[in-house]
């Protein structure tokens, strides 16, 4: 894979650990967005505190990227949909672990009215390997 981070002073700096694009060339995965549910039970993880599930989220997200033959550092766009927006910096602070700021993938974030089981965060990804 192929992968430029592209930055330019022309356009806002971004707020979180994402960048504004990513030039990219390879085969591509599209992950399907995933929610807090454990793997081996179907239960939703950490009812009420969103750090808790997004862990969980970028852990079910670190599994199927694996199973595609990918890691994280494949990752050139994600989406996060949040039930709050005020759940934003917990997001952020877990979603940092992941990704390295300087070549984190480049990133949208919305608030939704609802997502799936009443979590509260959602995010899906591609990658290019």
């Amino acid at each position: 894979m192929s992968k430029k981070v592209i930055r330019t002073d022309s356009a806002p700096a971004p707020v979180g650990p994402y960048n504004q694009a990513i030039a990219a060339s390879g085969q591509m995965v599209f992950v399907a967005g995933q929610i807090a549910l454990d793997p081996n039970t179907g239960e939703t993880v950490g009812m009420g505190d969103v750090q808790q599930q997004a862990k969980q989220v970028m852990a079910n997200l670190e599994a199927i990227l694996q199973a595609a033959g990918a890691k994280f550092g494949d990752v050139v766009k994600t989406t996060v949909f949040l039930a709050d927006m005020n759940d934003f910096a917990a997001v952020n602070a877990v979603y940092a672990q992941y990704f390295e700021e300087a070549t984190a993938p480049a990133r949208a974030c919305v608030q939704v009215s609802r997502l799936p089981k009443d979590v509260l965060v959602e995010i899906d990804c591609i990658a290019v390997i």
